[in-house]
């Protein structure tokens, strides 16, 4: 899943961790983002940026099928045009107050954004990976540029997601989000079945693939700072 350029598509997070009627937050290559699910389970991104004064729209709330504002309680449809401004009840609120909708996508087990509108559609969609049960195990945050971490776990050159072999954990999708210069998400999912034990080993993993990229980055820092 290619990361150059602008027409890339983006793992954000795990789907298994937005419940319906709930909002979170995320960010993308430097950009702040809102991810919520309606009541009907459809998952929305948006930029996390209320426009009438800016509050993080992922502090918000779903109420009535839409984003609320916590700051002011201004509601936000699924379209992104504001529907509701609590201190104006009886005002049909203007179509030019209105939100940032990103492009979604989920499948895999992972909620995906892209990153313009031209991303096309999502690449790699195979009918085959998609009609696997795939196990939500953990998504960690490491303090190390994406292409160090994709290059230990194995994903093929230029690609944020892939599905790994391994002896001990059986099948594993693995996925990175590039958060910054410097950071990035890395989420762990396991093909059914998966015994508990097994989730608890790629858990782990996972962990010490943190351990060992924030290790490395690290000395990379260290060295080209005496340097």
């Amino acid at each position: 899943m290619s990361v150059t350029g602008d027409g890339g598509w983006y793992p954000l997070m795990l789907s298994a961790d937005l419940e319906p009627g709930t909002a979170a937050g995320s960010t993308m290559l430097g950009r702040d983002l809102a991810v919520w699910r309606d009541g009907l389970g459809q998952a929305h991104v948006w930029d996390d940026r209320c426009p009438h004064r800016g509050m993080r729209l992922s502090l918000g709330f779903v109420r009535e099928g839409a984003l609320a504002c916590l700051y002011h309680g201004w509601r936000f449809g699924a379209d992104g045009r504001c529907v509701h401004i609590p201190a104006h009840p009886d005002l049909s609120p203007p179509g030019t107050i209105r939100a940032a909708p990103l492009r979604v996508a989920e499948c895999w087990g992972l909620i995906w954004a892209a990153a313009t509108d031209e991303s096309g559609t999502l690449p790699e969609d195979d009918p085959a990976l998609a009609a696997v049960p795939w196990v939500p195990v953990r998504s960690l945050r490491i303090e190390a540029p994406w292409q160090g971490v994709a290059g230990a776990i194995g994903l093929p050159e230029g690609e944020l997601a892939a599905v790994l072999d391994r002896d001990v954990d059986g099948r594993v999708l693995a996925a990175l989000l590039p958060v910054g210069e410097g950071a990035c998400m890395l989420h762990l999912l396991a093909a059914e079945p998966a015994e508990v034990a097994r989730l608890h080993d790629l858990a782990d993993w996972g962990q010490d693939v943190r351990a060992r990229a924030e290790e490395r980055a690290g000395q990379v820092f260290l060295s080209g700072a005496v340097a």
